[in-house]
């Protein structure tokens, strides 16, 4: 049985190499190539290694490969520092004879930082390490939705992406950047531990009905905390355009607060509260009497 850790990597350096051309690395391209990127020879070439041991590599098969070739493998595959880091933590998981189990209980949210949720006044919310939404302010339930529309196990945000039923956002340009940051995300807590259920689930589903994140995942890139910027359109007060963050969270590893903000004093901002006073008035009104 190949080592979960050893399938990954092989995975990840085969992704890597398919990313390269020949004149990224100072190679002539030669006659007709039956590959897009380089060839395993080629990159075997440019780290130092026998093109055997690199398929081996590649396969699954060589699982105890030493930091002075890790750095060769990096350099050649012009990783840059967060896929190096990827790259050593897989490879150096994979040397174990067997792989550590990583703890798997329910993820928890801390009392104090569902309290600071709800004092803060731009939206909010509490991610697990597979992306599932543990816990909302009000102002993220006007910007996102009702968190309670969906039953607690759809609750991921790669699953809320690629919903069927919003492919409306699918158009939007920063879709797909957006996506591919949640994809790094999962790919992080992947490399943390393979056979995880929850994130075997979930890709496992997302690659089954989604094209689109077949070729997403199949990238393999990978993002730790991450930050960017997404334009809501809403209906009731227009576009909005947030900008939005990733904060571990201390003592609850796994966790992260995803927070979205507008400049202080912006039209963005002036909008953002315009759509949290009309989300508190639909809350605060009174249900209709059953006649």
């Amino acid at each position: 049985m190949t080592h979960p850790y050893a399938r990954e990597l092989g995975d990840f350096l085969r992704a890597r190499r398919g990313r390269l051309r020949p004149r990224d690395v100072g190679l002539e391209p030669g006659g007709r190539r039956k590959v897009t990127g380089l060839r395993r020879e080629e990159l075997a070439l440019l780290a130092g290694l026998s093109t055997d041991y690199y398929q081996r590599m590649e396969q699954g098969r060589e699982t105890r490969p030493s930091d002075t070739v890790l750095d060769a493998l990096a350099d050649a595959l012009v990783l840059d520092d967060t896929e190096r880091r990827h790259l050593f933590a897989l490879a150096r998981a994979a040397r174990r004879p067997t792989p550590v189990r990583a703890e798997r209980g329910p993820e928890q949210v801390p009392d104090n930082t569902r309290r600071l949720l709800q004092v803060m006044n731009t939206p909010a919310v509490v991610i697990g390490r597979h992306l599932d939404l543990l816990a909302w302010n009000p102002m993220a339930e006007a910007l996102l939705g009702d968190p309670g529309d969906h039953p607690a196990h759809r609750l991921n945000m790669l699953l809320l992406i690629f919903d069927d039923t919003a492919t409306g956002e699918r158009s939007c340009p920063d879709w797909e950047q957006q996506a591919l940051d949640y994809i790094g995300m999962m790919r992080s807590a992947v490399a943390a531990d393979p056979t995880h259920p929850r994130a075997t689930a979930i890709v496992g589903e997302l690659s089954i009905r989604s094209a689109e994140f077949r070729r997403l995942w199949a990238r393999h890139d990978v993002r730790s905390s991450i930050s960017g910027t997404k334009v809501f359109h809403m209906p009731e007060v227009g576009d909005i355009a947030l900008d939005w963050d990733t904060y571990p969270l201390p003592g609850a590893p796994g966790l992260a607060m995803l927070v979205w903000t507008a400049a202080p004093d912006s039209a963005d901002a002036d909008r953002l509260h315009l759509l949290a006073s009309l989300h508190a008035t639909r809350r605060q009104a009174p249900a209709p009497e059953r006649r």
